[in-house]
């Protein structure tokens, strides 16, 4: 029986932690586990073996850490020698039911724009590692431990890409239901479905309780079978030994809660053993089985926001797009990107829900400019994008390098289109923008266009794509030239509704094209189609117009409860102001909020021709950054945009900086940061250095794998008096341990924090840190509090 037969007809169940019961057998601190595979394969068929007496269907090899970063030279020895091991087990255990899972675990790095890892490359390295376990005889992929979704996403392209073997996935979610980088439950399932993913689900970071919640909202939204491998609880630390405090029976208990949920596939992580797995066998086996139930929801989302079509009208943001915008084109030919972005930016604080982007323009390299584009926006602005484009060069590059499921703009009932759009939809994901037109070109009836909407859902799912991720444009044409077209635009819109239950999508301002007052008509035809049943709008939502008939709608047709929209956005006024254009000139203290450099650096030099340098910094750019710092801790400012304002506000200290030459400055302070021996993850301390030193703080930053005497040392020649320490992986939080044991030895004044996935304030308390830091702005909390 194949894995995916199996896991549509039974639960299944995987195995659980490695690095800690290698941590048991000998694993030293700051030792790679992947070695053993060569050095002790016995030991790792052992493992195998007990896991799969246990009851486990699934067996996860040793390869975590195995990628080409971290053995450049002799990776396919490692993976190759991970998959006999588990072959071998197999073989001893008299398990040939049992399938073998090559673990992928995240490369360490932050993907560009926040870190310096480039997509195609993370992709290259997932499809190696991949390639070769498969040629090893693995029977599937499981990603595992992803904290963002940007890296999550080049991993399932490069499994998928490197081989054809059922791919798996399971996330690092913090309590609140968010990974490191921002993402939601709902984003990242809408991302991954969208990926087509075999089975989707958590792990790691939080016990089995703790993913109640998780598994909860995830069984409401998702259609996937569903993976839970939590940890044996939180840890702690004793007698320099880290242990867990969720025992089997315990474990199991919680399990058989989550299973009743519809689980498919239950294991564990950090601090599971085969007993644990062994009680949850015994507590979910013979609880009933159900297959996940299709879920029939249209969902567009970027890294952080998931956008549902079918409730209330979406807006869709028409002004990134050079037709008929003279500037918009001249920032196009002149790669003036600060201008394209804060059009977007410009349209979601007017109310935007997605973005449409439109860069084509002739002689443009519309392939590298659409690049350009949607990887900028999508560090400044949380706002799903909708790629608009005829160039399927264009289209490709950027689905591929979207974080999240985007909008695409758009396929035809011509065959052609169809032919070239669909298969990258079935491989990137996307809700795709379907046109009521074919070879004959655009019915003049609505029976025309319902026909054609048919013929597009029909091939959809002949590619395998569904139609709830379908929208179809029944297409506004203007009424200057036939004065009965609005009407068969209306009635599409109701037929495609009440007929076909779909969704629908129009260019609204079509409709008055070549006629006086133009947003007369736009906004009262928008009323119009929003009551035969609009689904989304591509409009300005910049023109107050739009606007007000948008949220009038809303109130009228009970969508706005007690009104509260309609009040909060005219209450008060006597009218609605005008929208700041994109272009204008920003306050500093806005400029960084929104993480625009070029803007930044100008308004900073233009305040310096009225206010003193110091003034400045503790006026405008030290307020803005501490803005953003509460956003992001509140929920409402998310990674990337929280790593662009620290740019912003770099770029406007480096233009103070200039102004100061000559003057004495104020050093705040040293603060020296390491990723500990052992562990190659170095996200959360890059994250922690650049807030750091846009908040005065000089880092020294001692790289990833560093021993404890290096960092006492350099603690010691420098006199620092905070050191931060950062861990990802439950085998090398003893390093931390050592670290700390060291420096309280040789510089007891110093105070240290900690931070990392696997730790907790607890954990942290037992292994004696001064300081738990949650994420990055609670270090410089902690840095306000040591040096001021």
């Amino acid at each position: 029986m194949t894995f995916l037969e199996a896991m549509s007809k039974k639960r299944l169940f995987c195995d659980g932690g490695m690095g800690t019961i290698l941590q048991e057998r000998g694993l030293k601190a700051g030792e790679l586990p992947e070695t053993w595979n060569l050095s002790h394969p016995d030991a790792i068929t052992a493992v195998h073996r007990a896991y799969l007496e246990a009851g486990s269907d699934i067996i996860t090899t040793n390869t975590f850490g195995a990628n080409a970063l971290k053995y450049p030279d002799d990776l396919r020895q490692v993976v190759t020698a991970a998959v006999r091991c588990a072959q071998t087990a197999r073989d001893e255990a008299a398990r040939p039911d049992a399938y073998i899972a090559l673990d992928l675990g995240p490369t360490g790095k932050l993907l560009k724009p926040m870190g310096d890892l480039d997509f195609e490359k993370a992709v290259a390295l997932f499809s190696e590692t991949a390639r070769i376990g498969a040629e090893a005889g693995a029977d599937l992929i499981l990603i595992e431990t992803m904290s963002d979704s940007y890296e999550a996403k080049a991993a399932v392209l490069g499994a998928k890409e490197g081989c054809d073997l059922p791919v798996l996935i399971t996330l690092i979610f913090d309590e609140k239901g968010k990974l490191l980088t921002g993402g939601t439950v709902d984003s990242a399932c809408a991302m991954l479905e969208g990926l087509r993913v075999d089975a989707l689900g958590v792990n790691c970071g939080l016990g089995p309780k703790q993913m109640l919640p998780i598994v909860k909202r995830l069984r409401e939204i998702s259609s996937l079978p569903l993976i839970v491998n939590p940890n044996a609880g939180l840890p702690r630390s004793e007698n320099g030994k880290t242990v867990f405090d969720v025992n089997p029976a315990e474990f199991a208990d919680c399990m058989a809660e989550l299973a009743s949920l519809g689980v498919s596939i239950m294991g564990g992580c950090c601090g599971t053993t085969p007993e644990h797995i062994r009680h949850t066998v015994a507590a979910c086996q013979d609880l009933p089985f159900t297959q996940p139930v299709k879920k029939h929801r249209t969902v567009v989302c970027s890294f952080s926001q998931a956008v549902e079509i079918g409730g209330a009208p979406v807006i869709i943001g028409e002004r990134i797009n050079p037709t008929g915008k003279s500037k918009f084109k001249e920032a196009l030919r002149e790669n003036r990107m600060e201008y394209i972005l804060n059009e977007g930016l410009t349209q979601e604080d007017n109310g935007a829900h997605i973005l449409d982007v439109n860069v084509g323009l002739p002689g443009i390299d519309e392939p590298a400019m659409m690049e350009r584009v949607v990887t900028g926006l999508q560090s400044v602005t949380a706002l799903p994008l909708q790629i608009d484009t005829s160039d399927y060069t264009a289209m490709e590059r950027g689905m591929r390098l979207y974080n999240g499921k985007p909008m695409l703009n758009s396929v035809s009932g011509k065959r052609e289109s169809m032919e070239a759009v669909f298969p990258l939809v079935r491989k990137y994901g996307g809700v795709v923008v379907g046109l009521a037109l074919d070879e004959s070109g655009i019915p003049d009836t609505a029976e025309g266009r319902v026909a054609i909407a048919k013929r597009i859902y029909e091939t959809a799912e002949a590619y395998g794509i569904s139609r709830d991720d379908i929208v179809i444009d029944a297409l506004a044409m203007t009424i200057s030239s036939d004065s009965g077209s609005a009407l068969v635009t209306l009635e599409t819109l109701r037929r495609i509704r009440d007929e076909l239950q779909g969704h629908t999508i129009l260019g609204v301002s079509n409709i008055s094209f070549g006629l006086p007052q133009r947003e007369i008509i736009n906004a009262n035809f928008y009323t119009m189609a929003l009551q035969n049943g609009l689904s989304c709008a591509i409009i300005n939502p910049n023109a107050d117009a739009m606007m007000r008939s948008y949220r009038a709608f809303l109130a009228l047709s009970d969508r706005d409860p007690q009104c509260a929209g309609y009040i909060a956005a005219y209450g008060g006024q006597a009218a609605v102001e005008k929208a700041q254009p994109a272009g204008a000139p920003l306050p500093l203290g806005e400029t960084i909020e929104k993480g625009l450099r070029e803007h930044a650096a100008k308004a900073t030099a233009e305040l310096l021709q009225a206010m003193a340098p110091l003034e400045v910094v503790n006026t405008e750019l030290i307020p803005a950054l501490d803005r953003v710092g509460k956003g992001f801790e509140k929920g409402t400012v998310f990674l990337p945009q929280l790593l662009m304002s620290a740019e912003a506000a770099k770029a406007a200290f480096e233009v103070v900086k200039d102004a100061m030459k000559g003057e004495a400055t104020e050093k705040k302070g040293t603060i020296i940061l390491a990723t500990v021996k052992g562990d190659i993850h170095d996200i959360g301390k890059n994250i922690v250095k650049v807030l750091l030193e846009n908040y005065g703080y000089e880092v020294m930053d001692l790289g990833k794998d560093v021993p404890p005497e290096s960092i006492v040392l350099a603690a010691e020649q420098n006199g620092v008096a905070l050191v931060g320490l950062s861990a990802l992986m439950t085998t090398t939080v003893v390093s931390m341990e050592a670290t700390i044991r060291l420096l309280r030895e040789r510089c007891p004044q110093t105070k240290i924090v900690v931070g990392g996935a696997v730790l907790t304030p607890e954990y942290a308390e037992s292994i004696d840190a001064d300081f738990y830091a949650r994420d990055a702005m609670a270090t410089v909390h902690c840095a306000q509090k040591v040096l001021g």
